[in-house]
């Protein structure tokens, strides 16, 4: 009995510790900036003003749109991308195969910020030809993001338990490659999908130093990039960037929780 009491009380205090940011940042944003500056713990009645100066001092919507688009086309594209590399480096027998993934995995020990100087100047060198891709362009920001050797690394670990039965009655029922991938592996796969889906999201839409070198408009800058230029005036308005990052919270929090029971699954490395 003591010993459940105690992993309660364990449990309790860390819940506690773990919601506390989010709950003050909600609160925050019903408070004027001198009260959030004073620590205030109770709710306030400055919401809608604090919107309402968020309204009258940014371009709230263009930058929540901005997200939104690099957001899903990032986790579409990483998605499809990842997948199908997992998928193929479980299923195909190769002898580089292991060799190849190896050398993946190692990209991963390479910070992304030793990346931004060379992608900086390719993408510099890109845009004189190219300019729909070059500096300055949405598309810019989601190639280099656009998949992960975690991604890949996780799809090829949840593939180990797919029943590799099914797969060889859709060749034997004569589906080609790319059939018994779509038709049968997606689907049976889908809360793999839901967890990396949650995880690319959650990463683009979160995402901030990449956008910050490769952005230079201000018609093209996304939430993170308008949250940090709210913090970086003379007199911050807390109250106001507090409401611009409950704002910025709700799309993510609301698609994690909608797919929560898929993304523990996925996590879990379940097949259904």
């Amino acid at each position: 009995m003591s010993k459940r009491i105690f992993s309660y009380t364990v449990l309790i205090i860390a819940s506690i510790v773990s919601i506390f940011p989010f709950l003050w940042m909600i609160v925050s944003s019903t408070n004027k900036s001198v009260d959030v500056t004073k620590g205030r713990l109770l709710p306030g009645t400055h919401f809608i003003e604090n919107l309402q100066n968020l309204l009258n001092t940014v371009d709230l919507i263009p930058a929540l749109i901005n997200s939104t688009k690099i957001s899903i086309i990032t986790t579409v594209l990483a998605m499809l991308i990842a997948s199908l590399a997992g998928y193929g480096f479980e299923i195909f027998k190769s002898r580089t195969k292991d060799f190849l993934f190896n050398f993946l995995l190692l990209s991963m020990m390479i910070p992304f910020a030793a990346l931004m100087v060379p992608l900086f100047r390719m993408f510099g060198t890109i845009s004189q030809s190219v300019p729909i891709i070059g500096i300055d362009t949405k598309t810019a920001v989601i190639l280099p993001t656009v998949t992960t050797a975690f991604l890949i690394f996780f799809f090829r670990q949840s593939t180990k338990m797919f029943p590799k039965e099914i797969l060889e009655a859709g060749r034997i029922d004569g589906l080609t490659e790319l059939g018994v991938f779509f038709r049968i592996y997606v689907p049976t796969m889908k809360t793999t999908y839901a967890a990396a889906a949650i995880i690319t999201f959650m990463a683009s839409w979160n995402s901030y130093l990449w956008p910050l070198v490769i952005l230079q408009s201000p018609e093209n800058q996304t939430i993170p990039l308008l949250i940090s230029n709210l913090g970086s005036s003379y007199s911050p308005d807390f109250g106001m960037i507090m409401t611009a990052i409950v704002i910025a919270t709700l799309p993510a929090a609301l698609i994690f929780f909608i797919m929560q029971k898929h993304f523990v699954a996925g996590m879990m490395g379940s097949v259904k």
